[in-house]
């Protein structure tokens, strides 16, 4: 129960960054969050961590942990290097992908489908995970794989963010049935041409959010 708590948190706590209620480089006071929150410390350390893991803080040994925004130009090459990076994982994958695993694709899009006809943003970005991991496993590359991962997780936070756009979920959902299509074709230009457009409209769509916020 804590961790789900923690959960709600991390999230509550990645939109007051993004909305400029903490800025880049604040200490995050375990003790005033806990009060703030009306909870324990534990799941605000949870939480703590969880933005820590993603990038959004960082925390520093005996100090604590504090705020760590990417400034504009480095998100912009952070999304860049993703979508060249999902490309790279569509081409291969395009040929490499086994039967079981567009399967698995296959699944993971139809769950993505039922959070879109829920409304619900937050189930549509787990299940969204899901989806591009398969693409990930499927093309065969260890490495490769791994990089994709990481940068994935480091993006978490903005990429979940641009959900709340309206209309970007069924936008999204769309985007997936042709990345689904052209894996299912073996066609490895398509498919990474449909992946680096995807990925490169969430930073778009990112970006203009955050103008919305801070405007």
């Amino acid at each position: 129960m804590e961790l789900k708590r923690a959960d709600q948190i991390a999230e509550q706590l990645e939109q007051l960054v993004f909305k400029g209620e903490y800025a880049d480089g604040e200490r995050l006071d375990e003790i005033k969050l806990a009060e703030h929150f009306r909870v324990s410390r534990t799941p605000v350390r949870e939480a703590l961590q969880k933005l820590v893991m993603s990038g959004m803080a960082e925390q520093i040994p005996r100090r604590g942990v504090f705020v760590r925004q990417p400034g504009p130009v480095e998100l912009i090459e952070m999304f860049e290097t993703m979508a060249e990076l999902e490309a790279a994982c569509g081409r291969f994958a395009a040929v490499r992908m086994s039967e079981g695993g567009l399967d698995r694709l296959a699944k993971a899009n139809d769950k993505c489908r039922d959070a879109v006809e829920r409304g619900d943003a937050e189930r549509y970005y787990v299940e969204n995970e899901a989806f591009h991991q398969e693409i990930y496993r499927g093309a065969a590359n260890s490495f490769l794989q791994n990089e994709a991962l990481r940068l994935q997780n480091r993006l978490k936070p903005y990429r979940r963010m641009q959900l709340r756009f309206r209309g970007r979920m069924a936008q999204s959902l769309s985007e997936h049935e042709a990345i689904v299509e052209a894996l299912r074709a073996g066609d490895t230009e398509k498919a990474a041409n449909i992946l680096r457009s995807h990925v490169a409209v969430q930073g778009e769509k990112f970006q203009q959010l955050m103008a919305g916020l801070k405007g």
